[in-house]
């Protein structure tokens, strides 16, 4: 109902909300870009002499400011190693204006860094980290470090193995892009964590709406873009250094890296990074959680040339890990799998150890982007982007004798992805971009096994054209865009000595209608309308056996078409010195929604016993809100809040589905120390989260949901200048108290709780 009230009241307190300032109500609204490549400057000053106010771009070069008189004035913008800009401008309204800085080859100290990361231009609703906020978070998953946005939580297989939820989707429907690649490996499963290393991160966005037109079917849900730093292109070097140690799993995670421009050539950069992270069995806060240790290795790299026409860039990155499965949720028969369920914990008593066992995972990626772009024009340019992926997924389970060092699912992904668009901006009301999208799969069962596998061997091709125009004019911001993908899908396995194969066809239509508006100097709307849709996914279609690192059986549906959907989304933001609160409403529909549901059976076999789960399709409409609150009401205090609700119903007969986030709420205080000699400023925060039972459950499940819990987390982070050297500490202890308790969005919540206390700490050296 709150829902559904919330676009009344809105409009009912648009006069009210308008009817501010008479006198200096206008609204300058911009955009800071380099001249000679178009893209974004984060950090420029812009200041307007005769209204002595001023503003600083963001990570998107865009600047706003508010309650400005009818008046002519002068705007300097300046932007080191680029020549200063000054212009006049007559303020009569409301206006939206973009700006060009020209390089000077100056001798700098340090590294003068464009990059060339596409900014993400939308009227979605978006929750993004960056800077301190993103080094406090160094050592986790990605999961865990999402989490920290209202709307976004984790559907995990124990603690190891977690991948986001937006509004109460994941897997499939929600597309992550890993520096501007979109990531292709087997994240059809629960355990199938995204291959993703956090510490590359400079910047990671979450795009809480569908954003299909933009990036694909593969979109519905939302994205996510992990970004690392942009290259340099001047002479000079920079670096940086994490270590984070944390005491539950007594583990260690460190990563480097360094980059730079060439002094010989201007236009020329590179950067090297790598990141490793190792730990044993984790613990609950009454016992040890047996084979829950992980090994992971990272390393990437890229080098890039740029001048005023022309752009390039190369990248190629490997993400190994190698994780454990917890020993306990794998049975020797029935009457093992109902008694673990019923007590709720593993029967044996486990003993900590950094070694990892079957059952357990092993997977390794690979990408390899090559990426370019020409200027037609200061205004227009073509962006062509080739990538190449390979996905390996072993997994392993307990067998007799030399079997045992054989994987049981040993599956191989090759992707090849190509992006072509042409984006064009003026110094006027309109901008956009056009362009096409190929994406070839080859997906394959590596022989050897012993095991029907549990998917078939694939190939897919994709094929997608689209269409996007935004138009700005003052307070205004309104666009749209079209999209047509096209699927072909052919698979082929053997079964029982019978080939068996299929040859399927998937095409659709996505749109999108979104606009902000500024509605006073600190409140702005915005508001997106989309429809997208999702062929079903191999495992839905075909999935027939065992999933090893579920310890479960999934059962395919052949039958199932494909997803359609329809999401609006409406975010209402107010801003000022002091306080910063926004709040998100949305309603998705998905018609022929695909959801695994458990099922009231279990498959006995001589490898054990297991819980079955099949694929199902329904009807289902998602409703939810995000609160977000921000409030600074003493210099050195703060108060924060973020909350979320998600509400699914199955339309066909009127239940609820499995695995949909309970609501949940954290709210902290934070203490804010000032700079102090070398000393930068400091913060000391305390939260607490709470996460409610989840009551809107299936009319089956192997065990009930689990009660409501509370968790008391506390974090301090400090940093200190030398010279150009800055040096982070940080400390984090997570369930502070140590309660026991288990998730909802856990699949092991049958067999185990959730891990204890754990303290983290954190050294972050940039040079």
């Amino acid at each position: 109902m709150t829902l559904r009230l919330f676009p009344i009241l809105l409009l009912f307190l648009l006069p009210f909300l308008t009817n501010g300032q008479v006198d200096c109500k206008y609204i300058l609204r911009g955009k800071v870009v380099h001249l000679e490549n178009n893209e974004p400057i984060e950090g420029a000053l812009v200041w307007l002499f005769e209204h002595e106010i001023s503003a600083v771009t963001d990570v998107q070069g865009n600047f706003r400011i508010g309650g400005l008189c009818a008046k002519k004035d002068r705007v300097k913008i300046q932007y080191i190693g680029h020549q200063e800009h000054l212009e006049q401008i007559e303020i009569n309204g409301n206006l939206s204006l973009t700006f060009r800085l020209q390089a000077e080859d100056i001798d700098l100290e340090g590294v003068d860094i464009h990059g060339h990361q596409e900014a993400l231009m939308t009227a979605n609703t978006l929750g993004i980290f960056r800077g301190d906020e993103l080094k406090a978070s160094r050592g986790e998953s990605l999961g865990e470090t999402l989490r920290r946005i209202p709307g976004v939580t984790s559907y995990s297989t124990g603690f190891t193995i977690q991948k986001p939820v937006i509004h109460g989707l994941h897997s499939n429907r929600i597309l992550i892009l890993n520096n501007g690649v979109r990531l292709e490996g087997q994240q059809w499963g629960a355990e199938h964590a995204p291959e993703i290393d956090p510490f590359l991160a400079k910047e990671i966005t979450v795009v809480k709406g569908a954003e299909s037109v933009r990036f694909g079917p593969d979109a519905m849900g939302g994205v996510i873009l992990v970004n690392p730093a942009p290259l340099p292109v001047s002479a000079g070097q920079k670096g940086e250094v994490d270590l984070v140690g944390f005491s539950n799993g007594r583990g260690l995670a460190t990563a480097a890296y360094i980059s730079g421009g060439s002094e010989k050539i201007r236009g020329l950069g590179y950067r090297v990074q790598g990141s490793g992270r190792v730990a044993g069995n984790l613990h609950t806060p009454e016992y040890m959680l047996d084979n829950t240790g992980i090994r992971e290795l990272n390393f990437s790299g890229a080098v890039g040339y740029s001048n005023d026409r022309l752009g390039t860039e190369a990248y190629v990155s490997h993400f190994q890990t190698n994780i454990g499965i917890l020993a306990d949720a794998h049975t020797g028969n029935l009457s093992d799998l109902e008694s673990i369920i019923e007590n709720g914990r593993p029967f044996r008593e486990a003993d900590f150890t950094y070694s990892i066992r079957n059952p357990q995972q092993n997977v390794s990626h690979q990408i390899l982007k090559l990426k370019g772009h020409f200027h037609l024009s200061p205004a227009a340019k073509i962006n062509v982007q080739y990538a190449f992926q390979r996905n390996n997924r072993q997994e392993f389970d307990r067998r007799r004798g030399e079997r045992n060092e054989r994987p049981s699912l040993d599956l191989e992904l090759f992707t090849n992805t190509l992006d072509a668009f042409i984006s064009h901006q003026t110094r006027k009301n309109w901008s956009g971009s056009a362009g096409f999208q190929v994406i070839q799969q080859a997906n394959s069962n590596i022989p050897g096994t012993g095991v029907v596998p549990l998917i078939p061997n694939y190939d897919m091709v994709n094929l997608g054209a689209f269409a996007i125009q935004k138009f700005t004019k003052g307070p205004l911001e309104i666009e749209g865009g079209l999209r047509y993908d096209r699927r072909w899908l052919e698979t082929a396995r053997i079964v029982r000595g019978e080939l068996q194969e299929s040859d399927l066809r998937f095409e659709n239509f996505s749109a999108f209608l979104g606009g902000l508006y500024a509605l006073s100097r600190n409140i702005t709307f915005n508001s997106n309308l989309a429809s997208a849709w999702r062929a079903p996914n191999v495992n839905e279609l075909f999935s027939q056996g065992l999933h090893h690192g579920l310890a479960a059986v999934e059962i395919g549906n052949p039958d199932l078409v494909s997803e359609k959907s329809l999401k609006w989304i409406n975010t209402l933001q107010y801003t000022d010195k002091n306080l910063v609160v926004e709040l998100t409403g949305y309603a998705q529909q998905i018609r022929d929604y695909i959801y695994l549901s458990p099922k009231d059976e279990q498959f006995v076999s001589l490898r054990g016993t297991f819980n079955v789960f099949e694929y199902l399709q329904a009807d289902a409409r998602f409703l939810g809100t995000d609160l977000n609150l921000n409030w600074t009401f003493m210099p050195k205090w703060e108060v924060f809040t973020r909350g979320s609700i998600v509400r699914a119903k199955n339309l066909e007969s009127d239940t609820y589905f499995p695995f949909i986030p309970s609501d949940r709420i954290e709210s902290g205080l934070g203490f804010l120390l000032p700079q102090h000699k070398r000393r930068k400023e400091s913060r000391i925060s305390i939260s607490n989260l709470l996460v409610a039972e989840q009551t809107r459950v299936p009319d089956f499940d192997f065990a009930p949901a689990p009660p409501a819990y509370s968790l008391w987390n506390i974090a301090a982070q400090t940093g200190f200048q030398a010279g150009k050297n800055n040096l982070t500490l940080g400390l984090q202890v997570n369930n502070l108290f140590d309660v026991s308790y288990r998730d909802y969005m856990n699949r092991f919540r049958y067999f185990s709780h959730e891990i204890g206390r754990n303290v983290l700490l954190k050294i972050n050296f940039e040079f």
